[in-house]
């Protein structure tokens, strides 16, 4: 599942640096931000998401090396680990319990930026947290974007063992959404990125396939044919799907994400087909208890069971267990 949450973000910081209509084209000359987004993504110690990285935080999630992340593992870990990617500066949610609510989003987006830029100046220089030399002239500098391009990760368990179908049509609607980043998950024993469907069938991209190691001389001698699918892609019935899965959207501005919301919302609407997640605008008070339910960078982790204040708590962190349990992880056999 590592390689497939690889797959997602790097999805997610094409449509932020290139924009959603780029497409690879072999030795074809490509802008330079494209090799940043490469370098993101390298087997090295020092690229933002690479395997050592991911597998490093992991370890904070409770996941040892070598062992099996699930799609919301994934999630959490790729949140953390783009704290450290001002480059990119994504503003990466993760709804949780089922409900992606739409104010902690729009507080998370609208948020400053990173403080990012100190490398840029000399050793001992004067400077203010955003980068800027103490005494420049900052009169003319241009305001903060208001919004921080939105990388959404809704972790989800449409079934037991098996997927409910009565989720099928909600899903493949989710595919259709221009915000779309396709989902992450898989069947018994693999690990797959789906990008859509056609009828019955699933079409995904499968990660692991062995390949020669890449070697950088620059950052424009980068043999990226590896970085790409040079297989079709292929495909599975839906009812093969293990139930545990993440869905990834991307909503670069604002009305972005308005617009992801109304077609959300219309999706109540449909006759037979059952909503994967609720939308709210206000946090419901079932969702309140922060030491519970945030994961995320520099927050309280869940308190352990046995030590709960009293019985509204010990329900909330019933109903949080019932859902991030190894049984939420593990594909079954």
């Amino acid at each position: 599942m590592l390689r497939c949450g690889q797959m997602i973000f790097a999805q997610a910081l094409v449509c932020r640096h290139l924009g959603r209509d780029w497409r690879w084209t072999q030795r074809k000359r490509q802008p330079d931000s494209y090799f940043s987004v490469l370098r993101a993504f390298m087997d090295r110690k020092d690229s933002y998401y690479s395997i050592h990285q991911i597998a490093q935080m992991g370890v904070g999630e409770g996941k040892s090396i070598g062992q099996w992340y699930g799609p919301n593992t994934v999630a959490q870990v790729l949140k953390k680990l783009a704290v450290f990617d001002t480059w990119s500066a994504v503003a990466v949610h993760i709804a949780m319990d089922n409900t992606v609510v739409m104010e902690d989003i729009r507080r998370s987006c609208r948020n400053s930026l990173p403080c990012a830029g100190a490398a840029a100046f000399p050793a001992g220089a004067d400077r203010h947290c955003n980068g800027v030399p103490a005494g420049a002239d900052v009169t003319h500098r241009p305001p903060p974007p208001p919004w921080r391009p939105l990388v959404l990760l809704i972790p989800l368990r449409l079934g037991l063992t098996d997927i409910n179908e009565a989720y099928v049509g909600t899903l493949k609607h989710c595919f259709m959404m221009p915000q779309s980043l396709g989902v992450i998950g898989g069947k018994p024993n693999s690990a797959h990125y789906f990008i859509g469907y056609v009828g019955e069938e699933l079409i995904y991209l499968d990660p692991h396939t062995t390949q020669p190691a890449v070697e950088v001389a620059d950052r424009r001698s980068i043999p990226d044919e590896s970085f790409h699918c040079q297989h079709p892609p292929s495909r599975m019935r839906i009812g093969e799907l293990d139930p545990s899965i993440a869905v990834g959207f991307f909503c670069k501005t604002e009305d972005d994400f308005d617009d992801w919301c109304q077609q959300v919302k219309k999706l109540s609407l449909l006759g037979g087909a059952l909503p994967m997640f609720e939308l709210v605008e206000q946090q419901p008070s079932h969702l309140a208890c922060p030491d519970v339910l945030n994961l995320s960078l520099g927050e309280p982790r869940p308190r352990p069971r046995g030590h709960l204040s009293d019985s509204s708590d010990a329900e909330r962190l019933e109903r949080f267990f019932d859902s991030e349990d190894e049984d939420f992880e593990i594909l079954s056999l």
